[in-house]
């Protein structure tokens, strides 16, 4: 994982702002978001694999969710770029389960936070550039 510098960084605006702002450079919410922070990310490759993440807490309202509106007003981290290392295929040792299947089966990363190339940062700290230049409030 390498933090990077960021205009963003501190930023404070609502919810909604912040995500059409950066859906606009193809960030999506990640997964791992509750309702006092979360993060958006970007691949950087194809094989999903190398990210730019972009982190923010809740400052005040809260956070249903990517649905159309919230009350959220959020302040931005200090984004960063990070690799995972997966293995390929199927977990020999994986158990079907109800509402477990569709994750369970897969084998845990390699390297979660696994060394990264300076082309990877460069191409993350130019689309952060990128992103801080078309930055509107909205």
């Amino acid at each position: 994982m390498k933090s990077l510098e960021s205009k963003l960084e501190h930023v404070q605006e609502s919810f909604d702002s912040v995500r059409a702002n950066l859906h606009k450079h193809n960030f999506t919410l990640g997964g791992n978001w509750d309702y006092d922070h979360g993060y958006f990310d970007r691949n950087l490759d194809e094989a999903q694999k190398v990210w730019l993440r972009i982190p923010f807490q809740v400052i005040t309202g809260r956070l249903e969710g990517d649905t159309e509106a919230t009350d959220a007003f959020v302040q931005i981290g200090t984004p960063f770029v990070l690799k995972h290392l997966y293995n390929e295929g199927l977990d020999p040792e994986a158990e079907a389960e109800t509402y477990g299947a569709l994750v369970d089966q897969f084998q845990t990363p390699v390297d979660a936070d696994a060394k990264l190339e300076d082309p990877w940062i460069q191409k993350a700290s130019a689309l952060l550039k990128e992103v801080e230049r078309n930055w509107q409030l909205i």
